[in-house]
């Protein structure tokens, strides 16, 4: 079987930080390598960064100066810096290597699949945390996990992989019957509770409390659930149940990242969200008409 020993991460933000934080601390700081751009690399080095107050000991590198191959990327960038990214660690990219995606959103392990070959992508969600960053400070309550599973080409050999190096690090994980239903499992959270946060200007304790701001986000919800269900992804009222108890779970002070990335002028991605559900609407004529608030206010 193939042993991972190695990780790289690729993004610095919440997500990035966290796991680049866990990674070093399970592995140690010569098998964890966060790989950004020179001028990243250097403001990396020079800021540093923190995870729940503690100072992180990372190996920042230049991923252009960089030769050994990846066994393990991560990429935890923002979807619009996606291609970019891909383009600095292609070098890095072997024939053994194992990519993994944290990124919000169904599209990108299909754009790392068309880059790099389907074989290389475990299929990867991001979920049940509630990390947050705002500046160089990462913090996180809930470190949640990864659901994995593969599809579409993905090998089962790099899956074992993967799911042997989080067994042999405590790394917390799940293997949902159906990655691609869980995918768009997620996207219903995302596209209710990150677009009701961004638009009302508040965090997940927003939304905890019964009012228009839940209905808000459970309506957006259920409107996922009907252009899944065109599209043959079986989500039901059960998914917008679940998802609520699991963001009442969170920290209620806590922010998602659309929010975060709106409160710092930063591009969000509603067109990840909301783009994709009122395009799906319009494909198979469902009304969307919270996404259409959500895409019209949000850019």
């Amino acid at each position: 079987m193939k042993i991972l020993s190695t990780v790289d991460i690729v993004g610095l933000g919440a997500l990035g930080t966290m796991y680049a934080f866990d990674f070093t601390r399970a592995l140690g700081r010569e098998n964890v390598r966060v790989l950004a751009d020179a001028a990243r690399t250097d403001r990396y080095r020079r800021e540093g960064v923190t995870f729940n107050g503690e100072p992180c000991d990372l190996s920042f590198c230049d991923a252009a100066s960089e030769t050994r191959p990846a066994q393990l990327i991560l990429y935890a960038v923002k979807y619009g810096a996606l291609a970019q990214a891909m383009e600095e660690t292609a070098h890095l990219i072997g024939p053994d290597t194992v990519i993994l995606s944290v990124l919000n959103g169904i599209r990108s392990e299909e754009d790392l699949a068309a880059r790099f070959g389907a074989d290389k992508i475990v299929y990867c969600i991001a979920r049940k945390m509630d990390a947050g960053k705002e500046g160089s400070r990462a913090v996180c309550k809930n470190h949640g996990e990864l659901a994995l599973g593969v599809r579409d080409g993905g090998t089962e050999e790099n899956l074992r992989a993967v799911v042997d190096l989080f067994e042999r690090i405590g790394f917390p994980y799940a293997l949902p019957e159906d990655i691609r239903r869980d995918m768009w499992s997620k996207l219903l959270c995302n596209v209710g509770v990150n677009q009701t946060c961004s638009l009302l200007e508040g965090g997940y304790g927003l939304v905890h409390r019964p009012g228009p701001a839940r209905d808000m986000m459970q309506a957006a919800m259920r409107e996922v659930v009907a252009v899944a269900n065109a599209e043959g992804i079986g989500l039901s009222e059960q998914d917008v149940t679940e998802w609520t108890a699991t963001i009442d779970g969170l920290n209620p002070d806590g922010e998602p990242s659309m929010r975060q990335d709106s409160k710092a002028g930063r591009p969000t991605e509603v067109q990840l969200f909301a783009g994709t559900v009122c395009a799906l609407g319009r494909k198979h004529g469902i009304p969307t008409p919270v996404n259409d608030v959500f895409l019209e206010k949000l850019h």
